[in-house]
């Protein structure tokens, strides 16, 4: 019998669970269960890619100079205080190596993002969660948990699966009221979605205590290519760059999501008709008598009279070729959450669960 044994903690990691995208037995579905821009990427990342394939044969760029100089050109931020991941996953793990580890705490609310206690645990630290109100993050009880061993408190904002958001004025009491050795993490993956907002940009420029991190995966379109980023005090993304590997981005995902950056056009045009969407489709479900609350984000979620109700709903998508998020590992065994596609695709799975409740009445 071997023993070799992983470090503590390890096995107690559950697996992260991705939105599906196939249904056995059913040829075609539409995909409404991974939070993905229907419309994909625009003409100029599509452009960048043919290029980037004829210098495949060349490593990239150590310091991702390019693509910090046009994250900061789109964002009206200082690219010296930018550094850039393979996805916002790889990221948040090298947040809780470096800051967290054994002993120690890190903060989550109870219908936060997955991978939060996976970092966590992974860095050997215990995560902590913390009650939400009315799938609202709840500042106080975060306050209140935040302790000597906390070292990281993460801020889904909007929030996955609810689509939430905290005015800047709680995330800045947050900020203010945290213990000095803890480090506020925005998690602002769905950020772009919300017109005028800076995600808490400004916020970090004041403060040594609060970091944004942000992604290519959504509005952008280019969630295969996995391309993240995170903006922070400069002691932080010193240490940040001092954890991540050299080459941790391609060749590739460097010059495409540059290019993305630029595509301004696209990207108000999928801004817009997600917000167009949503709210039609919001308002659809509320008319079918399911609560949803009002979603800054690229999802909704519908919630239904209980969690038998919410399962039976799934199977029936499913049995029509549409795949929604059940969100039972998300505490919310009651909802789905349902990704905004485009106008065919919102529209069904409308009518879909229109026929669900009907035929369950």
């Amino acid at each position: 019998m071997t023993s070799i044994k992983p470090q503590p903690g390890i096995l107690e990691i559950d697996l992260y669970v991705g939105g599906a995208s196939h249904v056995e037995g059913v040829a075609e579905v539409v995909k409404l269960s991974s939070n993905e821009n229907p419309f994909g990427p625009g003409e100029a990342a599509r452009a960048a890619y043919a290029r980037a394939g004829h210098a495949l044969h060349r490593y990239p760029s150590s310091d991702h100079r390019a693509l910090r100089d046009a994250i900061g050109a789109a964002h009206g931020l200082d690219p010296e205080r930018i550094m850039c991941g393979a996805g916002s996953d790889e990221i948040l793990g090298h947040l809780c190596h470096a800051y967290a580890g054994p002993g120690l705490e890190v903060i989550h609310t109870e219908h936060g993002f997955a991978m939060y206690p996976i970092s966590a645990r992974a860095a050997g630290a215990t995560p902590v969660k913390v009650p939400e109100k009315e799938r609202m993050v709840d500042v106080d009880a975060i306050l209140a948990a935040a302790n000597e061993r906390t070292r990281i408190v993460f801020l889904t904002n909007p929030g996955n699966p609810t689509g939430t958001r905290i005015s800047d004025r709680e995330v800045s009491r947050l900020a203010a009221g945290l213990p000095g050795h803890v480090l506020l993490v925005l998690d602002g993956a769905y950020v772009d979605y919300t017109e005028g907002w800076d995600g808490g940009a400004r916020l970090v420029e004041r403060r040594e205590n609060v970091v944004m991190t942000r992604t290519f995966s959504k509005l952008y379109g280019l969630g295969g290519l996995r391309v993240g980023w995170i903006y922070g005090p400069s002691h932080v993304i010193e240490v940040m760059n001092r954890m991540r590997p050299p080459f941790n981005l391609s060749v590739v995902q460097i010059e495409v999501a540059a290019a993305a950056c630029t595509d301004t056009a696209h990207l108000n045009r999928c801004r817009a008709e997600n917000a167009r969407l949503r709210d039609w489709l919001t308002g659809a479900l509320r008319e079918l008598g399911l609560g949803v609350d009002e979603s800054h984000a690229n999802y909704v979620l519908a919630r239904f009279a209980s969690a038998e109700e919410a399962d039976a709903c799934n199977a029936y998508l499913q049995s029509q070729g549409l795949i929604v998020r059940a969100v039972a590992g998300y505490g919310l065994p009651e909802a789905l959450r349902i990704t905004i596609g485009d106008e065919p695709a919102c529209r069904r799975v409308a009518h879909a669960i229109g026929q669900f409740l009907e035929g369950a009445s």
